[in-house]
């Protein structure tokens, strides 16, 4: 499956437009955090907190169009006329780069957050369509390992860039090289023709899109199911950074050792959920998943070492014996996280019908920007209005999990039932 051409063109399509999105938006952020005061438009603060802003800004304004017209047209048309888009704009911030224009580059930003939305539900409508259904759920594992690593390797990745000699100018051949490859990729995906013809397509706003997708009650708890593995990651990568430096004394280069340890715990645990599932649909490992997110969360916290009178580096840090067990938990996150995802990624697509499962792609991506939204306002409040440490944050989360389960088991019988057959078969 896949080296097939029904799958590796899209595949490298769609692992090459997550890199390019997160190899730019960390450069642009890495570029404002080194750029003197008189070269920005801004304090460096609030232009952080408005690129975070205007990049996810267009899933909550596009995506209901996105999901129609992924619906209307030919998805390997659709795919190539992004991925063409994507060179233009990437062409664009590369000569926004090298004259370090950051309103430019701000604006460009909200550009690929725009391409990424209307990509975003053809990128998960497709597989159905292009997959035989005993494939689907590998092909999500496929997906959801390469989100995860483009994420990982951008981070770093920019970091990387941002620090050579010469970085603009290799930053803005780069990311042109990516795009360009990811067009070139595209255009081996073979066509894939609407179900639906378009003069029939219902024009759906987001909350149309919302309500009508909360009519079909199972599809709608999946989604709620997926939007807290979003609100759940982004807590944890936003709040990496100064919980390294408040309870692990550590310096900058060990963030990048725990996003590496939840990034490929993400990834092993997408393909331990392809194997769990035998080829099928396994919503009954989708409980086992938020119970490891609980257990390993709460341990995660109480495996914080003592403080120290020194900074650790990376090297250190991983060394360290009194790391261990905090660097097991937190892969452990990751690894539940992906068993958790894949199922109920792979459900939606299946309950769907064909001819509207891109508009509840769109759906779940318009709810997916909410909770993350909703997560870093949460964050601001605990951490700041209540004065809450991040680690009781990090608790706050693992309970979030409980309720989670509770509300996917008690609201909705298939997912209850489907644990205690999951349980029976292997027990």
């Amino acid at each position: 499956m896949f080296f097939s051409r029904r799958f590796f063109p899209y595949f490298v399509t769609q692992c090459l437009g997550a890199l390019n999105d997160n190899v730019y938006k960390n450069v642009l952020l890495l570029m404002v955090a080194y750029a003197s005061v008189e070269q920005l438009p801004m304090s460096i603060d609030l232009f952080v907190n408005i690129a975070a802003a205007v990049f996810i800004l267009p899933f909550l304004i596009f995506s209901a169009h996105a999901g129609c017209l992924a619906d209307a047209k030919d998805k390997a048309w659709l795919i190539r006329r992004i991925k063409l888009a994507e060179l233009v704009l990437m062409s664009c911030a590369a000569l926004a780069m090298l004259n370090q224009s950051y309103l430019s580059m701000l604006f460009l930003l909200f550009l690929m957050g725009t391409q990424s939305a209307y990509f975003g539900p053809v990128k998960y409508a497709l597989l159905p369509q292009a997959l035989k259904p005993e494939e689907l759920v590998r092909g999500n594992a496929w997906v959801g390992v390469s989100t995860f690593l483009a994420i990982l390797c951008g981070t770093v990745g920019a970091g990387i860039l941002a620090s050579s000699e010469y970085a603009m100018q290799i930053t803005a051949m780069f990311v042109v090289l990516l795009a360009a490859v990811g067009v070139i990729a595209s255009w081996n995906i073979p066509s894939l023709p609407a179900v639906l013809d378009v003069q029939k397509l219902p024009r759906k706003g987001n909350w149309q899109i919302l309500k009508w997708v909360y009519q079909h009650h199972e599809i709608w708890a999946a989604i709620i199911g997926i939007s807290w593995f979003w609100f759940l990651g982004a807590t944890y990568l936003t709040q990496f950074p100064n919980f390294t430096r408040l309870f692990l004394f550590s310096d900058p280069s060990v963030v990048s050792v725990l996003l590496a340890l939840f990034s490929l715990g993400i990834a092993s645990g997408s393909f331990i959920s392809a194997r769990l599932s035998k080829g099928k649909v396994e919503l009954g490992i989708v409980p086992l998943g938020l119970c490891g997110l609980t257990l390993f969360g709460i341990d995660f916290v109480c495996a914080i070492p003592s403080s120290v009178a020194f900074v650790y580096y990376a090297t250190d840090f991983v060394m360290t014996t009194a790391h261990f067990r905090l660097m097991f938990d937190l892969f452990m996150i990751g690894v539940c996280g992906g068993i958790y995802i894949v199922p109920l990624y792979s459900f939606i697509q299946l309950k769907a019908k064909a001819s509207e499962r891109a508009q509840v792609i769109a759906a779940n991506n318009i709810l997916n920007a909410l909770f993350m939204i909703t997560s870093a306002l949460l964050a601001m409040i605990v951490l700041q209005l209540f004065d809450w440490k991040i680690t009781e944050l990090f608790i706050l989360l693992a309970v979030g999990n409980v309720l989670v389960l509770t509300f996917l088991c008690v609201k909705e019988a298939i997912f209850r039932r489907s644990a205690i057959n999951f349980l029976r078969r292997k027990s």
